[in-house]
């Protein structure tokens, strides 16, 4: 049973599927511009409007198929979506007297439907985000709850099971919103809550076996980071010796990876390591633009791939460790959303690619991918590890790359993800690197000047990527971190700590 949340262009509706899977719902987002029989196609057992930056009334407002709402199954409208429910239904949205963001106090008048986990008369903390209101309900629709600046806070039409509510439940801020999302999924709208990683294993494991038919071959991109691990042991489960996993040596890789993947996976799945070294800085030379790059690197690789697969007899497919967050960022499928980047796994395919693409994660969050991981059999050390870019160090390495730039930056990097582990911070942080910048200051070594670049420190927590913030290393840490780094990476007579968070920043430079 799966719930389809449509998108509306909010900042926060990756964060409503995240909580719908926390409860062992199985949740897609769709853009909002899809067509009713797109939403039928997913048999969805209740569906989502989410909130988003426009005016229900604005000509530029995100379009919607209004008959999507006469689906049989229970609707729940978020902020934009609320006022959404209700214009389309027959009420009135208004710009309103008061406008509300952050926390506000809800009160319970009537405790059914999506709020049957209340009392009647008690009083929650919610957040707020809207500068529009609904001032006149639909008819059929009645009042739940209210806040000082929105009499018509949570509504709801209770024969037909929609719902509409002008704050936000799946932030932390809104201290019971998992009462009300897990009571409109389990108590509204009667799902199981059976979904996990045990089950997304084997049905994932059976899709692979259906997208790859006997006696066909598949290809799969290992880096020997957790997407393409987890996705190249998942599709070795399915395919047995129908798999060739092949590591590519693009000389954008961190110190000692290749040694290190040989030696991981050499035993566990058919593997063959390809020298494309000098291919890949060869297209990459005097390129500074961020997707340029990557859109060369993806190129590059598939390249390489079709190269390889034309060794492989019956290879007609591309396995890609292709998470959730890279396609959001990667497409526009939030509705109207804006692209951040391009991903050389989504982005940066060229249109004559010669292989077809199993993505057997697309669907997953990294901490889902990772509890999958474990239930195949990977080593924790492995799916601990931080994550790392498709592209590799041409994005951490900014401006142009060259072999002695990205000689520098990985001798960096190592001493920073050294130091991480010897004080007990790394399994602490979601993703910590280093930058090299393109950005050259004075500096004294042994009473002689030097010109050398700058490096940045990156740090972050997060649970998925989409969100970010850095994280407080202690002072004495950074400076133990910097000494070395300056005294033993020539290139470099300067360190510095990005403490910038994500949004408005992305985690990674470029």
């Amino acid at each position: 049973m799966s719930v389809v949340i449509l998108d509306f262009g909010s900042q926060t509706t990756q964060l409503i599927a995240r909580r719908v899977r926390e409860a062992h719902v199985f949740s897609e987002v769709l853009p909002c511009t899809v067509s009713k029989a797109e939403v039928l196609a997913r048999s969805p057992q209740a569906i989502i409007l989410s909130g988003g930056p426009a005016s229900v009334d604005e000509s530029s407002a995100p379009k919607f198929d209004a008959s999507i709402l006469d689906i049989d199954v229970p609707v729940l409208g978020i902020c934009y979506g609320h006022q959404l429910l209700a214009k389309v239904h027959g009420g009135r949205v208004e710009r309103a007297d008061h406008r509300e963001f952050g926390s506000a106090e809800l009160k319970i008048e009537n405790p059914v439907g999506i709020l049957k986990r209340f009392d009647a008369g008690e009083a929650t903390e919610v957040w707020m985000s809207h500068g529009d209101a609904v001032t006149q309900l639909p008819e059929g629709f009645v009042v739940l709850a209210s806040s000082k600046s929105s009499p018509n806070c949570v509504v709801a039409n209770l024969t037909k099971r929609h719902f509409g509510i002008q704050f936000h439940p799946e932030v932390v801020h809104s201290k019971r919103g998992k009462d009300v999302l897990e009571a409109f999924l389990f108590d509204v709208a009667g799902i199981a809550g059976d979904w996990t990683s045990a089950s997304w294993v084997t049905q994932s494991i059976e899709d692979v076996r259906k997208r790859v038919p006997a006696p066909e071959h598949a290809i799969c991109g290992l880096s020997g980071g957790v997407d393409s691990a987890v996705a190249a042991i998942l599709c070795k489960e399915a395919l047995g010796e129908r798999l060739t996993c092949i590591f590519v040596d693009t000389g954008l890789l961190r110190e000692g990876e290749r040694e290190d993947v040989t030696r991981i996976f050499e035993t566990r799945v058919k593997l063959v390591v390809v020298d494309a070294r000098e291919e890949f800085l060869s297209a990459l030379r005097g390129v500074s633009d961020p997707e340029t790059k990557r859109k060369i690197i993806g190129r590059v690789f598939i390249d390489v791939f079709d190269r390889e697969a034309a060794k492989v007899s019956q290879a007609r497919f591309l396995v890609q460790g292709t998470l959730y967050p890279d396609v959001i960022e990667s497409t526009s499928t939030k509705g109207p959303s804006a692209v951040i980047k391009s991903h050389h796994n989504v982005g940066g395919l060229p249109e004559n690619m010669k292989l077809l693409l199993v993505e057997p994660l697309r669907q997953l969050f990294k901490d889902e991918v990772r509890e999958g991981g474990r239930l195949l059999g990977l080593p924790d050390h492995l799916l601990g590890r931080h994550p790392f870019p498709g592209p590799g160090l041409a994005i951490r390495c900014l401006g142009e790359i060259t072999e002695e730039r990205l000689s520098v930056l990985r001798k960096a990097d190592a001493i920073f993800t050294e130091e991480l582990r010897a004080s007990g911070l790394y399994e602490k942080i979601w993703q910590a690197f280093v930058a090299l910048l393109p950005v050259r200051s004075v500096g004294v070594m042994g009473d002689q000047r030097t010109y050398e670049e700058t490096c940045a420190l990156r740090a972050v927590t997060s649970t998925d990527g989409m969100t970010a913030d850095w994280y407080p290393l202690p002072h004495a840490f950074l400076a133990k971190v910097s000494n070395r780094i300056t005294n033993e990476v020539r290139g470099i007579n300067r360190v510095v700590y990005d403490i910038s968070s994500k949004p408005p920043a992305t985690i990674e430079w470029e």
